[in-house]
């Protein structure tokens, strides 16, 4: 195993920690930090969901953050949605590129209470989306297996549920005359360990050597770093990370816990080790201090505190 010469890292920052903070964040701070983003090399950036604001009140102005977006040449602002009432509020939405997406879980506890779904109505949700995207010539980008490394309500997750919604979403792609989408496997509730970063990616390589995969990783136990790390040496070559740690799941019982992967964090990392990402790092640490004084407390993120590796005279 040897790491990839480059990785594509996925800015989830906005979306991820807009959704999360308790305190009502005014549009033009998350817009200030959105653009800020937008100049230091990432070229994909989440910046809001649309899903239901009474159940995520920090969402509820995604229609005026889209409005106020100004994409620079060569950066993609994107979006979320769950179902197909969310894409259709997102398809209306100026300013984003629309990269058809689904989400099913692979703990059905989980499922059940983050969008109160099982196996088959997540299925069902998820071939319906396909049918809008195929409907409205947008391409199928992606597939998320949420908690496809544990559950803080199930336990463990077998591999064998990732494998089985896995296997479901590629046959409803093709049902739909859609390309295979890039599969990402979400730490959801940050139960992954390195050993089980090669468990299950090792599992799914065996099973799809083509397929391709993405890492969506929680650092709620402090392991996120050392996952994308055994992710690299596996050969996973896409990663999402939010700014300064920005973010978490409303839904998973970690009130108070670190976020997403830190996006200035990993690039330090992959800068030492010789992985080209394209970021700017200087920018990133100062669009990282800037998350946290727009969230107003402090966030996880290392590098934004420590800087880069730079000796000092």
């Amino acid at each position: 195993m040897s790491l990839p010469s480059r990785i594509e890292i996925r800015e989830e920052g906005p979306r991820e920690g807009f959704q999360f903070e308790k305190g009502e964040i005014p549009t033009a701070r998350k817009l200030e930090l959105i653009h800020a983003l937008a100049e230091t090399g990432l070229k994909r950036i989440q910046t809001v969901s649309f899903v239901d604001p009474r159940r995520v009140p920090g969402m509820a102005d995604a229609e005026a953050v889209c409005a106020g977006l100004k994409p620079p040449p060569g950066v993609t602002f994107g979006a979320l949605w769950l179902n197909a009432k969310g894409f259709l509020r997102a398809l209306v939405a100026p300013n984003l590129t629309l990269d058809g997406s689904v989400s099913v879980s692979a703990s059905e506890l989980f499922g059940k209470r983050n969008q109160n779904r099982d196996r088959e109505q997540d299925l069902a949700a998820a071939a319906a989306l396909m049918a809008l995207y195929a409907e409205h010539r947008i391409p199928f980008a992606r597939a998320t297996i949420m908690a496809a490394f544990g559950c803080n309500f199930q336990g463990e997750v077998p591999i064998s549920a990732v494998l089985d919604r896995i296997a479901a979403i590629l046959s409803l792609a093709g049902g739909a005359g859609l390309e295979r989408p890039v599969i990402s496997l979400a730490d959801t509730m940050a139960w992954a360990t390195p050993l089980t970063i090669q468990r299950v990616v090792g599992a799914v390589r065996d099973k799809w050597p083509d397929l391709e995969l993405s890492l969506h990783l929680h650092d709620t136990r402090g392991m996120a770093m050392v996952n994308a790390w055994e992710g690299m040496r596996m050969g996973v070559a896409r990663f999402d990370a939010a700014i300064a740690g920005l973010g978490g799941c409303p839904f998973a019982r970690h009130a108070g816990a670190a976020g997403n992967l830190c996006t200035e964090d990993l690039a330090l990392l992959c800068a030492e080790c010789g992985v080209e990402t394209g970021l700017d790092l200087d920018r990133l640490i100062e669009a990282g201090r800037l998350a946290e004084a727009v969230v107003g407390h402090p966030l996880p993120g290392r590098v934004k505190q420590g800087g880069r590796l730079v000796a000092h005279g």
